[in-house]
């Protein structure tokens, strides 16, 4: 048995979002491809086609942004069979489209979001996240794996003991320019080498990724979706305190159902709840921080 893990980011321009979040949905071998062809249905229902065909790309930015939203809100839920046939309208002809047709598809992009998560909910996945304040001090070196990432891995790898010992994890990137993508197999690779904690896990998680095209991956366009919900709905642990869209809290209750809970063992007779999302205000080591 083996999990994929799918990650991506989602504020990294640290200026307009309120968090930096880097976040994954993992999902058993098995159910994979039916989750892809789930999905795959769900648009071509929703939209009446695909809309990720040709440029087009169903990320966060452009399915959640407070614009959509808005265009929805401006004419009361247009009843389903006839939003598909807007939506799809507003897709093949923008530059024509009417008032109801741009609301049409502002509904229709929210329910894809909506049913995105119930599909993933049915196939018992599961999403992580570390989450990174806007003024969380960064180790002054590239040379280490930064904790966000850490912490991402060892939620994972909680999520996998928890199974089973013998079940594998199998982490796929977003494709970053070539030098970032080097160095983050060159971090990963000394993480899991080196560190005790990555020793250990690597047991469990292939240490080498593999990374693939966001726009022709299923798996990486849901955990971006996951990353920029978080970063701009997601307010449900202490020392949160940028605001929040209040209008994406329906899709932050789906994504908070689908979060990892498991309870660790710390001592003899001591035991600590250990969430699968986990909020970083200082992105250094222990050691980085104690020489300053």
């Amino acid at each position: 048995m083996a999990y994929f893990l799918f990650i991506d980011e989602s504020g990294q321009d640290h200026s307009v979002s309120p968090y930096e979040v880097l976040a994954g949905i993992a999902v058993e071998d098995q159910d994979l491809w039916n989750l892809i062809v789930a999905i795959q249905h769900l648009e071509e229902r929703i939209f009446m086609r695909r809309y990720s065909s040709n440029t087009a790309e169903l990320k966060g930015q452009k399915l959640l942004k407070r614009k959509v939203f808005r265009l929805a809100a401006q004419l009361p839920a247009i009843p389903e069979e006839e939003r598909r046939h807007l939506a799809r309208s507003c897709l093949e002809d923008g530059r024509n489209a009417g008032r109801r047709e741009i609301t049409a598809l502002a509904q229709a992009k929210i329910a894809y979001v909506f049913e995105v998560f119930d599909i993933c909910a049915r196939f018992r996945c599961r999403v992580f996240a570390s989450i990174v304040t806007k003024t969380a001090p960064a180790p002054p070196s590239s040379e280490y794996l930064r904790k966000d990432y850490a912490y991402l891995f060892q939620r994972f790898f909680y999520f996998l003991e928890e199974i089973s010992p013998s079940t594998s994890g199998i982490v796929v990137f977003d494709e970053l320019e070539r030098s970032r993508s080097h160095l983050l197999v060159e971090q990963m690779d000394r993480y899991f080498k080196r560190t005790i904690n990555g020793r250990l896990m690597s047991g469990q998680i292939v240490p080498e990724p593999f990374f693939v095209h966001s726009d022709l991956t299923t798996g990486i366009q849901i955990a971006d979706l996951v990353a920029y919900a978080v970063s701009w709905g997601f307010r449900r642990i202490v020392g949160m305190i940028e605001p929040e869209r209040t209008e994406l809290g329906s899709i932050v209750d789906r994504i908070c159902r689908l979060r990892h809970r498991t309870v660790r063992q710390i001592g003899e007779n001591e035991t600590v709840e250990t969430w699968s999302f986990k909020l970083i205000s200082d992105l250094r080591t222990r050691d980085m921080q104690a020489e300053q």
